[in-house]
């Protein structure tokens, strides 16, 4: 694993391939392919390159790591540490690090690429598994036997036993380790095996040598749908989820020349939505109901969504998160009209679009010439980090909640 490359870009940054360096023209080539199997949606081709969009995380193409950062600055030389822990926070706010043990601490460290945060809990929750005792459950088995075990298949057993009559081919119940659950834990060690960096291989190969007796089955989105947690497998749960991530994402090399190729990215629009949303489900007062993504009838079967709604005994608010910079006091008219819209369906008086701050100030706030209903509207700014370090959620909180209320 020693031969393990690692490349870090910002959003809306380019990356051209050069056969000389890290990113070579197959790597190029497997991008290319996956983002075609999924509509051109995650960044765009350019002459011997790629030009990144507002989906952010990490694509893994066989020893290549690119990671792509979120950057909410003008700096050129901004710190990729910063930014790497800013999308790392923010994931766990939004719960897309199925885990709730990832602590300050682990996210100040400082990690290859956020995969490897994946990587090194799924691993820590499989050996918390297998030290507790894996469990095993009754399953159906089909099989021959030299007895009558269970009950008999005559169709199959008049095909395998034509000439062996001493055998049954039988159906019966065995009570053991080799069920779904485990099934899917094994598929996702064995998707490591080609990614993992050399400080998990020992873990790695300690842990399949635990699921050397599971069989190793093709898992499918539909099969998650199969699990039932119940009282007896709820320990599973933190590892299935993390398990979903690493195998749905992943793509072997059948699809991509001679590359396995894994992916974890992120829409930083949807992904900025929802964190301010929790931060502000989390830290608000008795006083405040906050809301995310009201969907209501417009006009035949289409529907309109604000972002988030705020609720007071008096008064409703609106809040639509634009991750996107843009000078203060100069909306474009697009983002206004939909603005005036949620004012007057959702009958809020003020409304307010929420931007990652750069150096810009507030707004006052504006007021829509329509009917002199009086609706407003404001552009308000948000730091999210504090110098060189991620600023706490609770002022995030309490200084948006200033903006509008």
């Amino acid at each position: 694993m020693q031969n393990k490359k690692f490349i870090q870009v910002f959003e809306y940054q380019k990356l051209r391939y050069d056969d000389s360096g890290d990113f070579r023209k197959h790597h190029f080539d497997a991008m290319v392919k996956f983002n075609e199997l999924h509509q051109n949606k995650y960044f765009t081709i350019i002459h011997q390159g790629i030009r990144f969009g507002s989906y952010v995380g990490v694509i893994q193409i066989g020893g290549l790591t690119i990671e792509i950062l979120p950057k909410a600055d003008n700096n050129e030389n901004a710190d990729k540490n910063l930014w790497q822990n800013v999308l790392l926070n923010m994931l766990k706010v939004c719960k897309k690090i199925q885990v709730e043990s990832i602590s300050e601490t682990q996210l100040k460290k400082r990690y290859h690429s956020i995969l490897d945060v994946y990587f090194e809990l799924y691993l820590s929750e499989i050996e918390r598994l297998v030290k507790k005792g894996l469990i095993k459950k009754y399953r159906k088995n089909q099989s021959n036997q030299n007895a009558l075990k269970g009950k008999l298949l005559f169709a199959q057993n008049i095909q395998q036993n034509l000439v062996h009559k001493e055998h049954f081919y039988c159906e019966h119940q065995v009570y053991d380790k080799n069920h779904l659950l485990h099934h899917i834990l094994y598929k996702g060690l064995l998707v490591l095996k080609t990614f993992v960096n050399d400080s998990l291989k020992d873990k790695l190969n300690r842990l399949l040598f635990e699921f050397q007796n599971i069989e190793n089955v093709n898992i499918q989105k539909k099969l998650f749908d199969k699990i039932i947690i119940d009282r007896k497998n709820n320990d599973y749960q933190k590892a299935i989820d993390i398990a979903k991530i690493i195998i749905l994402n992943y793509s072997p090399s059948l699809n991509y020349g001679n590359e396995n190729l894994l992916t974890l990215l992120f829409d930083m629009n949807a992904l900025w939505e929802e964190y301010i949303f929790r931060i502000l489900q989390k830290h608000k007062t008795d006083e405040i109901e906050v809301s995310f993504q009201n969907s209501d009838k417009f006009w035949e079967n289409k529907r309109i969504r604000p972002d988030i709604v705020l609720k007071t005994k008096d008064d409703i608010f609106v809040i639509d998160t634009k991750w996107k910079i843009i000078e203060a006091n100069n909306p474009s008219d697009d983002d206004l009209k939909q603005m005036f819209v949620y004012n007057l369906h959702w009958k809020a008086e003020k409304t307010l679009l929420l931007y990652p701050k750069t150096n810009q100030n507030d707004s006052e706030f504006g007021t829509f010439h329509y009917d002199n209903l009086g609706k407003k509207c404001k552009l308000g700014f948000v730091d999210i980090t504090n110098q060189r370090t991620i600023k706490k959620s609770q002022n995030v909180a309490n200084e948006i909640f200033a903006k509008i209320i």
